[in-house]
C-alpha cells in the first residue's frame, strides 16, 4: 500500500495575523493612504469574484467592470434619488448584480471559451454608452455625486479611544470595505471547500468528465457567473462610497482588464491570490510611474521616456517578468518556495540524524 501524502492543515495563524494587520493599519497611516487602501480592497473583492469564475469554473470573462458599474449605479441611485442609507444599498446592489450575472450565464452556456471572452468584452465596451442613455435616472455623462459617509458615533468613540484622534470618512470607508472583504473571503473559502467548489473544479478540468460524474454543467456555470457578479456588484457599490462620485467614465474597458490581470498575477484557483493580485493591480501603476524617474542609476533618457509614456511601460515590463518567473502567480511562487525550503530543511534534519527520507513508493 502506497504511503498517503496528507495535505497541509490550514494555517489559521496566518489568517489571524493578516486580519489584525489590516484592522490596525488605518491607525498608523494618513486618511489619504487609508482611501488608497480602501480602493485596493475594493479591487480585491472584485478579483475574488472573478477568481471564482475563471480560476474555479474555467470560464473567462473580460467584462467584470460592467458588473461593477451596475452595482455602483444601483447604490448611487438608491442613495441619491431615494435617500436610502448607503450601507443598506450595498447588499441590494450585490444581489441585483448577482441576479443579472446569473441570467447572463444562460446565453453564455452556448458559447465556447473564446467567444465567451469576446461576449463579455463587448459587454464592457458598451456599458459606459448604455449608462449615458437614461439621463433622468443616471444623470448621463455628468454622473452622480455622493456625500462622503459619516462614521457612526460608536465607531468614532472606539477609534478615538485607540488612537486619540478623530475618525475621518476615509478611515470609516476603509473599515466598511475591510469588513465586506473579510465576509466575502470567508464565503469564498467555504464555497470552494464544499460540494459547489468541487463541482466547479471538475467543470474546469473537463466538462465531459464532470457530466459523467453527475455534475449539473448548466447550473454550476450559471451559479459561478452569478456569484462572481455578486462580488463585482458589491465592489462597485463600495467604489461609489469610496470615490463619492460615479460616472460612465469611472468604468472603462481597462478596468475589466485590470481585474483579470490581478486575478492571474495573484494566482488563479487560490483564496489568498486575489488579495495579492488586488494590491498589486492597484498600487503597481501608481508606484511604477514614480519609481523609475526617481532612480539615479537609470539613464536620463530612459527615465524621461518612461515618465512621458506613463506607468504602462514599467507596468508591462513587470508583468512580463512575473509571468516568466512566477507562471502560477505570486501565491504559487511563495507556495513553491516554501515547499522547497521545507524539503531542504527536512532533508538536512534527516542527514543529521542518519535517517534516509521516506520513499513514497515504498510500502
Amino acid at each position: 500500500m502506497l504511503q498517503r501524502i496528507r495535505a497541509a492543515p490550514p494555517r489559521y495563524w496566518l489568517v489571524v495575523i493578516a486580519v489584525l494587520f489590516f484592522a490596525g493599519f488605518p491607525t498608523v497611516i494618513s486618511s489619504f493612504q487609508a482611501a488608497q487602501w480602501a480602493n485596493a480592497l475594493i479591487l480585491v473583492i472584485a478579483i475574488m469574484g472573478l477568481n471564482i469564475l475563471v480560476g474555479y469554473s474555467g470560464q473567462l470573462s473580460l467584462g467584470h467592470g460592467a458588473f461593477m458599474a451596475l452595482g455602483a449605479y444601483t447604490s448611487a441611485i438608491l442613495a441619491h434619488r431615494y435617500k436610502m442609507d448607503y450601507l443598506l444599498t450595498v447588499p441590494i446592489a450585490g444581489l441585483l448584480t448577482g441576479l443579472v450575472g446569473f441570467l447572463f450565464g444562460v446565453p453564455a452556456l452556448r458559447l465556447s471559451a473564446l467567444y465567451l471572452a469576446l461576449a463579455t468584452f463587448a459587454l464592457a465596451v458598451v456599458t459606459p454608452s448604455l449608462i449615458k442613455r437614461p439621463v433622468a435616472l443616471t444623470n448621463g455623462v455628468n454622473g452622480i455625486i455622493l456625500l462622503p459617509p459619516d462614521p457612526p458615533q460608536f465607531a468614532k468613540d472606539a477609534f478615538s479611544a485607540v488612537t486619540g484622534t478623530v475618525m475621518t470618512s476615509e478611515q470609516w470607508t476603509y473599515y466598511v470595505t475591510f469588513a465586506w472583504a473579510l465576509l466575502l473571503f470567508w464565503l469564498a473559502w467555504n464555497l470552494v471547500r464544499h460540494r459547489s467548489g468541487r463541482a466547479m473544479r471538475a467543470l474546469r478540468d473537463g466538462e465531459v468528465a464532470a457530466a459523467a460524474s453527475g455534475v449539473n454543467i448548466a447550473g454550476y456555470k450559471m451559479l459561478a457567473f452569478g456569484i462572481s457578479a455578486l462580488y463585482a456588484g458589491i465592489a462597485g457599490s463600495l467604489f461609489g462610497m469610496s470615490s463619492g462620485f460615479v460616472s460612465p467614465d469611472s468604468f472603462p474597458v481597462g478596468l475589466s482588464i485590470q481585474l483579470l490581470v490581478g486575478a492571474v498575477i495573484g494566482g488563479l484557483a487560490s483564496i489568498p491570490g486575489p488579495l495579492a493580485g488586488g494590491i498589486f493591480a492597484y498600487f503597481l501603476p501608481i508606484e511604477s510611474n514614480q519609481w523609475v524617474p526617481a532612480q539615479t542609476w537609470i539613464p536620463t533618457q530612459i527615465a524621461s521616456t518612461v515618465e512621458k509614456a506613463g506607468p504602462a511601460v514599467t507596468y508591462g515590463a513587470i508583468l512580463i517578468l512575473i509571468m516568466i518567473f512566477a507562471p502560477n502567480g505570486i501565491v504559487g511562487l511563495v507556495t513553491s518556495g516554501y515547499e522547497r525550503l521545507r524539503r531542504r530543511l527536512r532533508g538536512a534534519a534527516d542527514r543529521e540524524t542518519g535517517q534516509a527520507p521516506p520513499d513514497p513508493q515504498t510500502v
